[in-house]
């Protein structure tokens, strides 16, 4: 009998989170919940409270957490944390598996925590890696856990890798269903509105996640994931756009070989590999139908019209503190976007600002620890707030 998995989730609220819910309460032989961390919504938490009964859960603040335990009205008992301090003893609860499903850059401090824990990590949360690859995988290796990928992307390379020998590697290759906007002109993207972003033709993801898509960002990041996550050089990870979002990712060896991974875009399914690993989970999903989806779509991503692609190569090639400032000044001027308070081709000129004045003046060699990434990201949103506030007060760019 399959011993029962402890889950810690980190994000629960979120789209992954509560798909990684919906994974483990379809399968209560496997799985329990000992931990569970959300945001804001408290609501939604309460009710995955009284489903899930976690001994250990954290909200934002205090006043979230002094509504959660009154909703709750003791019917529950679990320890009610909150902030920072609330993520780490989510992250390092009693739990076999920390699922990261928390989206940018606050999901880091709480990861190293787990892995510093000796905890296994299920790893939604990209900027991880994006922010500080080589310092997560030097305390991975220091302190002996699994690092699993989540994105479906970084999972489909995860499986085609199964029982190869990573030397016989010759290319990584992501898919990206392109977006919203992988039909549109320059003209027509310009005047792209939020509503329009937000139409992901596959995926349903949250709103950051699916502006990344909408710049092709969510690539790059990827791109920059896959390179801590497997050990490879920036040259040897490509990215096709495959707007059927059939094929997830593949491998190319050294052989020519190339193995893929398909299936129906479904988050469920690269939760379950994580979550399963190395078992597979019986899943109640749509199939793959490959004679009903016809015909299967590959095309070269055009950097012109979404330049936050290259953006992403031209940080992981350079500085080891230039990803996390890339990263940073995305979050800010994505969430300007969400706000209205620039147009589209905004994010992606702000994002080569703030990298070009990285690139001038404040480029420095190895991360060193924590500290150091934190620097990098808090110069990064500051720097970027200046130049939104500069260009708005100029008008704003076409």
């Amino acid at each position: 009998m399959t011993a029962i998995k402890r889950l810690a989730v980190l994000g629960s609220t979120g789209s992954v989170g509560e798909q990684t819910l919906a994974v483990a309460a379809a399968h209560p032989e496997r799985y329990a919940v000992a931990a569970l961390a959300a945001g804001r919504r408290v609501e939604k938490l309460a009710e995955q409270v009284r489903r899930f009964r976690p001994r250990v859960v954290s909200v934002a603040d205090a006043a979230g957490a002094d509504e959660l335990r009154s909703r709750l009205a003791g019917d529950v008992p679990c320890e009610i944390a909150f902030g920072a301090a609330g993520l780490d003893a989510v992250a390092t609860a009693d739990a076999d598996l920390v699922v990261a499903a928390l989206v940018g850059a606050a999901g880091l401090r709480p990861t190293l925590a787990a892995i510093r824990a000796g905890r296994d990590i299920a790893l939604a949360n990209k900027e991880v890696l994006v922010m500080a690859g080589a310092l997560v995988r030097r305390e991975v290796a220091a302190h002996g856990v699994t690092l699993l990928p989540v994105d479906s992307e970084h999972s489909a390379i995860f499986q085609a890798l199964a029982g190869a020998d990573r030397a016989a590697i010759a290319k990584l290759i992501l898919t990206a269903s392109g977006g919203p906007f992988r039909t549109w002109s320059e003209e027509r993207i310009a005047r792209a509105t939020v509503e329009e972003a937000l139409r992901h033709p596959n995926w349903d993801m949250g709103p950051k996640i699916t502006i990344d898509s909408a710049t092709l960002m969510n690539k790059g990041l990827e791109v920059i994931e896959a390179r801590w996550l497997f050990d490879v050089g920036p040259e040897r990870v490509e990215v096709v756009v495959h707007p059927q979002s059939i094929v997830h990712s593949l491998v190319e060896f050294c052989d020519t070989s190339v193995i893929a991974q398909l299936g129906l875009p479904d988050m469920r399914v690269p939760i379950a590999v994580a979550l399963a690993h190395p078992d597979r989970l019986p899943l109640d999903v749509p199939r793959l139908d490959l004679a009903a989806v016809g015909r299967l779509d590959f095309e070269t991503p055009d950097t012109k019209r979404f330049p936050c692609l290259e953006l992403a190569y031209r940080a992981l090639r350079g500085d080891e503190a230039a990803p996390a400032v890339l990263n940073a000044a995305n979050e800010i001027s994505v969430e300007a976007f969400l706000a209205g308070g620039m147009p589209f081709p905004g994010i992606a000129a702000a994002n080569q600002a703030v990298l070009d004045a990285f690139e001038r003046t404040e480029a420095g060699g190895a991360l060193r620890d924590l500290d150091d990434v934190i620097a990098a990201d808090a110069w990064a949103r500051a720097r970027t707030r200046e130049w939104l506030a500069a260009e708005a007060g100029e008008g704003g760019r076409s």
